[in-house]
């Protein structure tokens, strides 16, 4: 299965969702692997950032024409890493990305064992459309979920977006004038969770301590989601 999150506005939470989607999966024991197109899952993890190589660097490096086949598969695999909790991780690695990435990488890395939760970031992120995977693998995922907050910038962006996900997971802040029935009438999508706003996740998150004390609210709502 092949689940992406994405936003249209930076700081809608996206990592967040992805980093406490996985260890919710991988506790209840399902083999899970993100991979990480932003760069923040490493800290939001609370891990070390990687040494080896990342996506970019394989992606650079001239590994998928030196395999012969041309498939980066082989190469992909080994760049896995497995933390204490099961989650295995693709960071993002170092570097700009490369002017075209074939879109063979997408199809590669959906065809990865086990649950598969990409951090697309947000779309707008790449030079031009087409230059990078995140836009191919929203468009082929089991579920591509649009994270967002109840904001008019952030509607008004996710109106705009070069496609349109296949649920939404809502932030939902105290105050907002927006709600839920607001965004799935503009967008015309429907929010298949709704996490309230709890400091408590935003200090678990700068403390490291999120993916072993996944607040409950929050739980509950993405294993809806998921």
């Amino acid at each position: 299965m092949l689940v992406t999150c994405w936003s249209a506005k930076g700081g809608s939470g996206t990592t967040t969702v992805v980093v406490a989607l996985a260890c919710l999966l991988a506790a209840e024991g399902a083999g899970v692997t993100v991979v990480d197109l932003a760069g923040d899952v490493p800290g939001a993890l609370g891990c070390p950032e990687p040494a080896g190589p990342g996506l970019v660097d394989l992606l650079t490096s001239g590994i998928p024409s030196e395999s012969g086949s041309g498939s980066l598969g082989p190469a992909l695999a080994r760049t896995i890493h497995v933390d204490e909790r099961g989650v295995g991780l693709i960071h993002r690695g170092i570097g700009p990305w490369p002017p075209h990435v074939p879109d063979t990488v997408a199809a590669e890395i959906a065809s990865l064992p086990g649950t598969v939760i990409v951090d697309a970031g947000t779309l707008d992120r790449w030079p031009q459309p087409g230059t990078g995977p995140a836009l191919a693998l929203c468009a082929s995922a089991t579920q591509s979920l649009l994270v967002l907050r109840a904001c008019f910038l952030g509607m008004r962006r996710a109106a705009a977006a070069p496609l349109r996900p296949s649920g939404m997971v809502l932030i939902r802040e105290p105050g907002r004038s927006l709600g839920a029935a607001d965004l799935e009438s503009v967008l015309g999508v429907r929010v298949v969770a709704e996490i309230p706003w709890d400091p408590a996740v935003a200090r678990a998150l700068d403390a490291g301590l999120l993916p072993g004390r996944v607040p409950f609210a929050m739980a509950r709502a993405l294993r809806r989601a998921a």
